[in-house]
């Protein structure tokens, strides 16, 4: 997906027109008063069912269930500011006469260390970590013997260098980086021989013994776009926007793995909440497949967009 100059076009549209005021965002000014650690601490509970008796319209009775967690510990002073934050969620789905089914599953970790020369400046030397993966089997329902997914199969990291803008940073922030790593981890041996998530396949015999194994780490150098803004759209509704661009300087540069995320929060009391998001990623190395004309066989379909979304209604707890 050769959409690169799109993207930077992109953000540099959004950095120009997104100033605190226009996004609604309040500039906060407030006494310097020495360096602050600041931890929150985030648990979510969303629930969704549905039951029939006696519909004559038709249905399947089911219940579904999201667990949220997210802590955050942040360091600030006059010229560094260090953000850090562990997420987790977990989904399950359980629909009348069939299996109990994932529906999310993510554990991720994120660092983020800026450095400005001075007090006037908006602009920041910064470092960054990001780290993710699963907790459990993924699989092709209805297909639950075969995982096609697993904890570290797959795992990424980001880690790179780069300059990130934030007027206040701690809502609206523009990031980029000439240097960033990727490694895609897929410490799982018939996933790694099996080439997925865009690592090498193992080489087979005719009678399909492995001549070598396929690799478990696969590691790329390339260019890192984000922009992320937090806004209140009106009283007791909240948006956060998180999009981020990679692409490798050896393998096909100018092609995309995208991930972008909008989450809509709407607050009915101090606990009770809704939510909407949605989830697009699209990444060129992970490769789709389709039957083959011959019984029984899979041919590769290439890279597709991923999609997601979730509506949701829970309770919230900070602490």
């Amino acid at each position: 997906m050769k959409l690169l100059p799109l993207f930077i076009f992109y953000f540099c549209f959004q950095f120009l027109i997104a100033q605190p005021d226009s996004l609604y965002i309040k500039p906060i000014v407030e006494k310097y008063t020495g360096p602050q650690w600041i931890q929150t601490n985030k648990g979510t509970l969303d629930i969704s069912q549905v039951s029939f008796t006696n519909w004559n319209s038709g249905g399947v009775n089911s219940i579904s269930g999201l667990v949220g967690y997210n802590s955050a510990l942040d360091y600030k002073d006059l010229f560094f500011n260090w953000k850090n934050n562990v997420a987790l969620r977990y989904g399950l789905n359980q629909q009348q006469n069939r299996e109990t089914r994932k529906t999310q599953d993510l554990f991720e970790i994120n660092s983020n260390l800026g450095y400005k020369p001075n007090t006037s400046t908006d602009w920041f030397y910064s470092a960054r970590l990001n780290f993710r993966t699963q907790l459990a089997k993924g699989f092709k329902y209805p297909n639950t013997e075969d995982p096609i997914s697993k904890i570290l199969a797959p795992g990424y990291l980001f880690l790179g260098m780069g300059m990130e803008y934030g007027k206040n940073i701690d809502k609206l922030s523009f990031y980029f980086s000439p240097m960033t790593l990727k490694t895609t981890f897929v410490l799982d041996e018939d996933l790694a021989n099996a080439g997925s998530f865009g690592v090498a396949p193992a080489i087979f015999d005719a009678n399909g013994n492995v001549i070598s194994p396929g690799e478990q780490i696969r590691t790329e150098f390339g260019i890192l776009l984000t922009n992320s803004y937090e806004m209140e759209v009106v009283e007791n509704i909240n948006v956060k926007n998180e999009i981020s661009v990679y692409s490798d300087y050896i393998n096909n540069f100018g092609n995309l793995d995208l991930d972008w995320r909008i989450d809509f929060d709407f607050k009915v009391n101090s606990f009770v909440r809704a939510s909407f998001g949605s989830h697009i990623r699209y990444d060129d190395d992970v490769k789709t497949q389709r039957p083959s004309k011959i019984e029984g066989e899979v041919v590769e379909a290439g890279a597709k967009v991923q999609w997601k979304q979730f509506l949701g209604v829970g309770f919230a707890v900070d602490f």
